[in-house]
């Protein structure tokens, strides 16, 4: 199955050569380093920064209907739309640090889809604890270390969201450690069951394992290996996904960005598990920056269903999708506004037409406006 990950990507990178984009990693919070270091003979003061940004989009569907968005965050059709406000504070000293990281709009919504009130607006809360320089640990709630898109639309150059993302985990509960050696990276984690930061009285002994790897090869090339092995809260299934982010920076102007992922489950019927059937899926994100004002990011993914335990989950014979999403991102200073074009093609029926009928292919056009601070 890895080699049809590895063989997609090549393929892809061909189709689609000429574009680029400044990477925007999907990682974790332990993969940022603390800007300020204490001397010997001065202790580190604690240190309060506040962060945020919103983002608005307007999105138009050639079939007219909202009815062909099949990933998270952009279900409209002819409307603009309320994206996410957000706000960031971080407040750390040398060793012990706190991260309240809050999200209201509809985008918050979809990303804490298991939770509710005001516990869906807090899309990540965290404690961490740095004994020494290689390790760090975190108590909390933290976005998923898998995949290379991110909830907050000024860290994509991409406004719409892969398949990838949409399927995959958004955050965890719990406590990890992750720990450094040079080039090399180490994330271990139990927490509760995927997209729970509240789980029920008697479903407390479902947990979620974490792992991560990952490796900077060269300045301008890393790797990241991720892992996560989950069950469901009312016992109804048993995840386990492998996942692949690798980035590379080919010169100043112009990086490459690639995503892999396998994802296994088993369900329960009649009191045992059934067989793993998986789904996995792969992208491509080729990215051009002419200037500091102007940049174009291309996407090609392949999404592939064969178990119909996705995207197929009415087809018995399952289906894929390879979807194409070109993006331009205008600058000014903190200001994106981003213009984009997205057909996704399929191997079945599961879009729409403007006559309500099935189709296999839908095209859509996006502009957003996001501002950070």
């Amino acid at each position: 199955m890895l080699q049809k990950i590895f063989a997609t990507g090549i393929v892809l990178s061909f189709f689609v050569n000429g574009f680029s984009q400044e990477v925007a990693v999907a990682q974790t919070p332990a993969t940022k380093v603390d800007s300020v270091i204490a001397t010997p003979d001065e202790e580190k003061k604690p240190a309060l920064s506040i962060t945020g940004g919103a983002d608005v989009y307007y999105r138009y569907d050639f079939a007219k209907t909202r009815f062909n968005n099949l990933t998270s965050f952009t279900n409209s059709h002819n409307r603009f739309e309320l994206g996410m406000a957000t706000v960031k504070l971080e407040h750390k000293t040398d060793k012990v640090g706190v991260v309240i990281d809050l999200g209201f709009g509809k985008r918050a919504q979809e990303f804490a889809y298991n939770d509710q009130g005001i516990l869906a607006a807090i899309k990540q809360l965290y404690i961490t604890y740095s004994p020494a320089s290689w390790v760090k640990f975190t108590a909390g709630s933290w976005a998923t270390h898998v995949g290379y898109e991110l909830v907050d639309a000024n860290l994509n150059r991409n406004y719409s969201m892969s398949y990838m993302f949409t399927n995959g985990p958004f955050f965890h509960t719990g406590l990890k450690a992750d720990f450094t050696a040079g080039k090399h990276g180490f994330m271990l984690g139990i927490a509760n069951p995927t997209d729970y930061k509240y789980v029920p009285d008697y479903q407390i002994n479902k947990k979620a394992f974490l792992a991560q790897y990952s490796v900077a090869i060269s300045d301008n090339f890393k790797a990241y290996l991720n892992y996560v092995a989950s069950q469901a809260p009312l016992d109804s299934s048993k995840t386990s996904q492998f996942d692949l982010v690798l980035t590379g920076k080919i010169s100043d102007k112009f990086n490459i960005g690639y995503n892999g992922t396998v994802n296994s489950m088993k369900f329960r019927q009649a009191n045992k598990y059934t067989d793993s059937e998986s789904w996995w899926a792969s992208a491509l994100y080729l990215n051009l920056d002419p200037s500091s004002a102007f940049g174009l990011t291309l996407r090609g993914e392949y999404f592939s269903d064969k178990n119909s335990i996705k995207m197929f989950s009415s087809y018995m014979d399952g289906g894929s999708i390879f979807a194409t999403t070109l993006s331009a991102n205008f600058r000014v200073h903190s200001f994106i506004f981003i213009p984009e074009f997205r057909l996704d093609s399929a191997s079945e029926d599961i879009f729409t037409d403007k006559d309500g009928g099935a189709k296999s292919s839908a095209a859509s056009f996006t502009i957003a406006a996001i501002y950070s601070f």
